[in-house]
């Protein structure tokens, strides 16, 4: 589970709620109390932007080349699965830029379908209640190549399959 930043405008941070289960790459939105929560694409929600960071108990969000838990990379032992652990806040991409990530929802992606918050904070091209656009998808969902030389794809592994999708929010 991933985000892969390939350009963005801001990166921006807010203090996350406790409790929170966000995972990189996921929709995010900020509750009455000014934090971070995952969004859900309900009806008068505003998506913030995508979480940038994981705030989890047991799944990283770091891109792998395998089925391990901990990712191609491995968090600090001491956080955990959580990057939020130490400062309490939560990157959150916003105001545009051009991404790659694993957190969809399981349906067939066209380049320029609009993408919005499913219930579950992921990208999905299908009307949420909101109706609020979030992205546009630029490439549909297939093998992304992560430099590692292997045999997966174009002389390299694969961190999985991957939607690219400019950001909007």
């Amino acid at each position: 589970m991933a985000l892969i930043e390939r350009f963005h405008v801001v990166a921006d941070h807010y203090p996350v709620e406790a409790g929170e289960e966000i995972i990189e790459g996921m929709i995010v939105t900020l509750n009455a109390n000014g934090r971070v929560v995952l969004a859900s694409g309900a009806s008068g929600e505003v998506c913030l932007g995508v979480a940038g960071d994981t705030k989890s108990v047991s799944v990283s969000g770091l891109p792998t080349t395998n089925a391990s838990s901990q990712g191609a990379f491995v968090n600090r032992v001491s956080d955990s699965f959580d990057e939020t652990k130490a400062s309490g806040r939560m990157t959150v991409y916003h105001t545009g830029g051009s991404f790659a990530t694993n957190q969809y929802e399981n349906v067939a992606f066209a380049v320029n379908d609009p993408l919005y918050c499913s219930a579950n904070g992921k990208f999905t091209n299908v009307l949420s209640t909101s109706g609020q656009i979030v992205g546009y998808v630029t490439k549909a969902q297939g093998p992304y190549e992560s430099g590692v030389p292997g045999i997966d794809i174009n002389g390299s592994l694969t961190l999985g399959n991957y939607i690219e999708f400019k950001l909007v929010i």
